[in-house]
């Protein structure tokens, strides 16, 4: 038997990376799955690859009524949901002086406002559910400051606290909410061209002297939407190799 087997999931940002990762896990796990991104063609490949437990829906996360096709969806192909992973989002890295205001409000949009619409979209769906797990993907920047991030780190510390604030309403209702903060991962948006010095540079700040894989990302993320965490809501599960651990 798989962990998360007779649930009815919902992951964003999951055609590659992190997301798509998430994806297969849980199917593995027993999962039937709807997972959506703006990545259409990588989505319907990965839909393809999973067969009939997954299925992808084209999808912007800073629009309420697509989220509300999302969730109409799922319910009409698998049932009632009864996890939700908000694992979309974007960074742009940019000094104060040289960001645009357009980019901060993408930026806030996409992975703050994004998470809310989500919550507060699959909320319904989860009562019916009779209880559920949302799991917030923040960041170590949500815990901790960098230079040149200032729109990446304030949409990420809104997330750990907007997560904090669900889980004492959604409490009564059955439903855990809690955030994860990874740190480096191998993923696509670390690995563009140039980027590989920077990202050696990056490994010698780790105590694990190491990036993680998106797997192990995954394996955290099935924790939490399973009944093996049936105790935790409202908290922050840190998974950085010891990058904050001196904080």
């Amino acid at each position: 038997m798989g962990k998360l087997d007779g649930k009815v999931a919902v992951v964003t940002g999951g055609s590659r990376g992190q997301g798509a990762s998430h994806v297969r896990r849980f199917v593995e796990e027993g999962a039937k799955i709807v997972f959506s991104d703006i990545l259409a063609d990588e989505g319907e490949a990965l839909e393809k690859e999973l067969g009939e437990n997954a299925k992808f829906v084209r999808h912007d996360v800073t629009k309420a009524d697509e989220w509300k096709h999302v969730i109409d969806e799922a319910e009409s192909a698998f049932g009632p949901v009864n996890v939700l992973v908000n694992n979309a989002g974007i960074v742009v890295t940019k000094k104060f002086d040289e960001l645009t205001e357009e980019e901060y409000r993408k930026v806030v949009d996409i992975n703050q406002v994004g998470v809310f619409l989500g919550m507060k979209t699959v909320l319904p769906s989860m009562k019916k559910a009779g209880g559920g797990s949302i799991i917030n993907v923040s960041s170590i920047n949500g815990l901790r400051g960098a230079a040149g991030n200032s729109a990446y780190d304030s949409s990420k510390f809104a997330v750990r606290g907007m997560t904090k604030s669900a889980a004492l309403e959604f409490a009564e209702y059955g439903i855990r909410v809690n955030s994860v903060h990874p740190g480096v991962i191998q993923t696509p948006m670390i690995e563009v061209e140039g980027s590989r010095d920077l990202v050696e540079q990056l490994k010698k700040t780790i105590p694990m002297q190491r990036t993680a894989q998106p797997e192990e990302v995954s394996k955290l993320i099935l924790f939490l939407a399973s009944e093996d965490s049936s105790y935790s809501t409202g908290s922050e599960f840190v998974i950085d190799g010891g990058v904050t651990a001196s904080n």
